[in-house]
C-alpha cells in the first residue's frame, strides 16, 4: 500500500502525528501533497514532554518533519480492500495471459533476438565492437 494513498482516502478522518521533535498532532486531515505535508483541523497539539498542550482550529505541517503518522484500523482495511478489487478487476480485463506478449522465456518474436532488434551482431564473449 503506497503511503499518499493511503493518505489521500484519510481526509476527513481523525489522525495522529507525531514530528521529529517529539510532538504530536491529533486532529482531522484536510489535505495533503505529494512532499507528505498535511493540513489538519480541530487539532490538539502536544509537547515533547506531555506536559502541555494547545487546541488549534486548523494547523501545516511539513512533510519532512513527521516522524510518523497513525489512522484508524478501519481505514486500512477499507484502503487494502479497494486496492485489491481495483487489482482484480485491471486483471479481469486484460484477460487470460496465453504466451506471446513481451518478456519470459521461450521463443523470441519478431527480430530473433530476444526482444532487443537490428541484426545479430554475433554470439557471447566477443567484446564491444567487432
Amino acid at each position: 500500500m503506497l503511503p499518499l494513498s493511503l493518505l489521500n482516502s484519510a481526509q476527513n478522518k481523525p489522525m495522529l502525528v507525531e514530528l521529529k521533535n517529539g510532538e504530536t498532532f491529533n486532529g482531522h486531515l484536510v489535505n495533503c501533497d505529494n512532499f507528505m505535508n498535511i493540513t489538519l483541523r480541530e487539532v490538539y497539539q502536544t509537547t515533547a514532554d506531555g506536559e502541555r498542550f494547545w487546541k488549534l482550529r486548523e494547523c501545516y505541517i511539513r512533510g519532512s518533519t513527521i516522524k510518523y503518522l497513525r489512522v484508524p484500523d478501519t481505514l486500512l482495511d477499507a484502503v487494502k480492500e479497494e486496492q485489491n478489487r481495483v487489482r482484480d478487476v485491471g486483471r479481469s480485463a486484460r484477460g487470460p495471459h496465453v504466451g506471446g506478449g513481451r518478456g519470459g522465456r521461450g521463443v523470441p518474436a519478431r527480430g530473433g533476438r530476444g526482444g532487443r532488434g537490428g541484426p545479430p551482431r554475433g554470439g557471447r564473449g566477443r567484446g564491444r565492437g567487432a
